[in-house]
Order: C-alpha cells, then sequence, then structure tokens
C-alpha cells in the first residue's frame, strides 16, 4: 500500500507536466473491438453524473438485473485526470476501464458499471451517457447495492459496424512462408511453425489471442515520465526476474488456455499465484481457477475476454478467488459450477500502475515489477506473435497470408526485465498462457521501453491477502 500511495504522490507532484500529454493518451482511443460492444471514451464518461442507487444492505451475491426502490441519490463530477467529487464537495478516484466503463471510489464505497449499448458485435449504438445496472459497496467489501448513472450532458451515440469474421469454423493451418518472412527480416529474435495449433478453428485461434479483432488508428503511448520517477528507476538492479530470486523462483507453471478467449482469467490468476508465493516466501503455492472467473464472474465476458483490472483487482476483493480443483479448467462457457465449500482468496488493494487508466509508463512499471511482484499487462498480438520462438520480439509488419487475423487484445503477466549483453536491447520477461512448449518455455521477451504493442500503457498490481 505504501508503494501505491508514494507513486500517486508522484504522479500529482507532476501534474502539471503531465495534464497535456496525459489527456492526448486519453482521448487518441477512437475505434476499438474488445469484450463488450460497447465503444466509450474518456470524454464521453469525463463530467456531472446523477447515480441512483438501491439500499445499502445486501451481500456481494446481489443481483443487479433489476435496480429496485432508489433510495440514494447522488451526484458525482468526474474531473481530468482521475478526481471525483461529489455534491458535497467530498473527493475521491475513478478510472476509466478501458472503453467498457468506470470505477469511482469516493466516500469509503466503490461504485463499477458497464457502459449501456445496444446491439451485437456486427452492428452497435454505444450510449455512452448511461450505464447498465451496476454494484456498489463499501471499503470493506459490505452493504451492496445496484445503482444506474446517468450524465447529466447527453453524449450522442456511436455507432460501431464490424465486418463479419469469415472462415470462423475453417481449421487453423500455419502460414509456414509467414515464418520464412520473419526470420528473413531480422535477427532479434525467431520464428516457428507450431503444429498443435491446427488442432484449432480459425474462430478459436482468434479467441486463443484475446477475443475479437481491435482496431486503434491512432495507439495511445505511455504517459511521459517525470524525473522523479527516473530517479527512482536508476536504483532499481539492471536486471531482475521473478522466477530466480536468490535461487527461488515465485512464479507459477505456465498453463494453456486453448481456444477459449480466457486470457484474462489466466493472467489475473497469474497474478494472484505469484504474489501468494512472494508474501508467504513459498509457503503457500497456490494455482487458482480460471474457470471459476470464466463461469461465473458478471464483471467478465466468459470466453469472449474480460479485464485483468476487474477480474485480479475487483472480483478478487469482492468475491475471492478458489482452487484450480474448486473448478477445473474446461475452457467453455458452461455454467457456474464451483464447489461453495471451498476456500476463498482475496485482495485487498488493486490498481492501474500510475494510478488510473492512462498514466502507466516504463518507469512505473519497473519499480511495481521490483517492490510489489509481477504485474499483469495488455498488449496488442499480431499475426506474427504467434510464431515467436525466441529472441527480443518486436512487430515485423508481416502479416499472416491465409488468416484473417487482425490487431487483438491480449493479458499476460510480465515477471522480469533486463538488457541483451550483445546489443543491450531492453525487454521484458513474460509469461504467456499458450502452454510450455510455446516461445521460450511458455514465456517471451519484449522489447521494452518502446511501448512495443502498447504493453506499456495499461499494467495492473494487486495487494494479496495471503
Amino acid at each position: 500500500t505504501a508503494v501505491l500511495h508514494c507513486q500517486n504522490v508522484f504522479l500529482k507532484i507532476s501534474f502539471s507536466f503531465l495534464k497535456q500529454k496525459v489527456f492526448l493518451l486519453l482521448v487518441c482511443v477512437t475505434v476499438v473491438w474488445s469484450d463488450t460492444p460497447g465503444n466509450c471514451l474518456y470524454e464521453d464518461i469525463r463530467g456531472t453524473w446523477t447515480f441512483q442507487e438501491t439500499e445499502r444492505s445486501g451481500d456481494s451475491s446481489l443481483s443487479c438485473d433489476e435496480l429496485g426502490p432508489v433510495v440514494h441519490t447522488k451526484t458525482f463530477t468526474l474531473s481530468f485526470p482521475d478526481t471525483a467529487t461529489d455534491e458535497l464537495g467530498n473527493e475521491g478516484t475513478w478510472t476509466l476501464i478501458y472503453n467498457q466503463g468506470f470505477e469511482i471510489n469516493i466516500n469509503e464505497r466503490s461504485y463499477f458499471a458497464f457502459s449501456y449499448y445496444e446491439g451485437d458485435w456486427l452492428e452497435v449504438t454505444s450510449y455512452c451517457d448511461r450505464t447498465f445496472n451496476g454494484w456498489s459497496r463499501d471499503k470493506t467489501v459490505r452493504n451492496w447495492s445496484c445503482f444506474s448513472a446517468q450524465k447529466n450532458t447527453k453524449v450522442a451515440p456511436r455507432v460501431t459496424r464490424r465486418p463479419v469474421q469469415r472462415n470462423a469454423d475453417a481449421p487453423y493451418k500455419n502460414d509456414r512462408d509467414l515464418v520464412r518472412k520473419i526470420n528473413d527480416r531480422q535477427t532479434s529474435w525467431t520464428a516457428r511453425v507450431y503444429p498443435e495449433d491446427e488442432k484449432y478453428t480459425v474462430g478459436e485461434m482468434y479467441q486463443r489471442a484475446g477475443g475479437l479483432a481491435s482496431t486503434l488508428p491512432t495507439r495511445p503511448s505511455p504517459a511521459p515520465a517525470t524525473p522523479e520517477q527516473r530517479a527512482r528507476v536508476s536504483l532499481l538492479p539492471k536486471s531482475f526476474d521473478w522466477r530466480n530470486v536468490s535461487g527461488e523462483s515465485y512464479v507459477s507453471p505456465v498453463r494453456d488456455q486453448g481456444g477459449c478467449g480466457s486470457c484474462y482469467a489466466f493472467a489475473s490468476m497469474a497474478n494472484l499465484e505469484a504474489q501468494v508465493r512472494i508474501a508467504t516466501r513459498n509457503q503457500r503455492q497456490d494455482v487458482f481457477s480460471p474457470q471459476d472467473v470464466v463461469s461465473c464472474s458478471v464483471l467478465a465476458q466468459g470466453c469472449m475476454g474480460g479485464f485483468d483490472y476487474l477480474i485480479a483487482g475487483r472480483y478478487a476483493m469482492d468475491q475471492g478467488v478458489v482452487a484450480e480443483e474448486c473448478n477445473p479448467y474446461d475452457g467453455s462457457d458452461s455454467q457456474c459450477d464451483t464447489d461453495t465449500a471451498c476456500a476463498k482468496t482475496y485482495v485487498s488493494e488493486y490498481v492501474h500502475v500510475g494510478g488510473y487508466y492512462g498514466a502507466c509508463n516504463e518507469e512505473l512499471m519497473l519499480q511495481a515489477l521490483v517492490e510489489t511482484g509481477p504485474i499483469s499487462v495488455s498488449f496488442e498480438v499480431y499475426d506474427d506473435f504467434r510464431n515467436y520462438n525466441g529472441g527480443i520480439y518486436h512487430h515485423t509488419g508481416l502479416k499472416n497470408d491465409f488468416n484473417p487475423f487482425e490487431i487483438t487484445n491480449h493479458v499476460v503477466l510480465v515477471v522480469g526485465y533486463g538488457a541483451d549483453e550483445a546489443t543491450g536491447e531492453k525487454y521484458w520477461i513474460v509469461k504467456n498462457s499458450w502452454g510450455a512448449n510455446w516461445g521460450e518455455d511458455g514465456f517471451f521477451r519484449i522489447r521494452r521501453g518502446t511501448d512495443e504493442c502498447s504493453l506499456e500503457s495499461m499494467a495492473v498490481q494487486v495487494t494479496i491477502i495471503p
């Protein structure tokens, strides 16, 4: 908690320096295909909202499908970059959850809701001045209620049309010509064919890489580092790896998500597994259940995707996570069948690295990684990444000639960093969820300090209750 506080203090000290550039980061994301069809941007959400809230007497199993009688009416003004103010002048914080919704923490209560939309993946209308029914609870994770929110100023609906995904049911075929081109074009990393991928369909390979494709005409950039942040990073080791800290590993085994778009669940569980190992000095080596998240969480969309901020953070705080044997992974949108007798593990704190979505950068990630443990991150998967074999990855610009892959969102776990001794090229060490046969024993290295594939734009750190 002290580390999180220090990061926020540094951010606020340098507020005037960051203000203009962070604002550009927050508004430049335009059309995005993500985990719900909705697409609401920073400027859509910023402003004054009226919240209609039910009685605060429920528990964490509260269903908000229907709102029920309104008991509390609150007014919250969401200001740049992350300040929330109520009608009495009390201050708190807020953050976007990518382009899907927003969370407010104020007056010892926390509010989260998805932004409202109508339609489906092919054509959707986003009504960003209102929300679906959401959940509110106090800081001690008690006194639950439901709410809906309406912005006091109207936002024009946004219509998004997407092409039909072709060949979704066709068998996936490896593109050997793409592999050859990758290896001919550069020497930083090598590619190879994975014959086992051909057990999937094209659609399952989409899911495996994070779900439906994303389009980022203007890719966001990390927040610029402040002099204070650079000074702190200069004190950190030149390289670090949670797989080998004084001869001990605090990273759980690599797993395989299969053809389900559950990377967010695997990365979230990997994050929590590492935190438990660190907090207990490896006395506990839990493996948590991604299937519990896929089948049971209303904060994600099952095999259609989700966000580690909501799962490693809010879900783990509100509902807790269970061991793998309590709901073994089957890689499908099966009904919730978690053993209710199983013990649960919770987190006490969760935050976007930097304090809110839009404040992340390499320096803050380095500090969080060393001082608090592995951090989950989101990045853009391109065609060539699928064939990664080893080395320091960067996108070559090459595309698969056979399958209609586009940019997708994928969630993974950063466990370390370093630099190549021969070339000096800096890299992150990242745990994937495509099995131990993929890449470097299930891990990959990727360029560091250049926001390669947007990896340095959205990281999440948590504090576990061991």
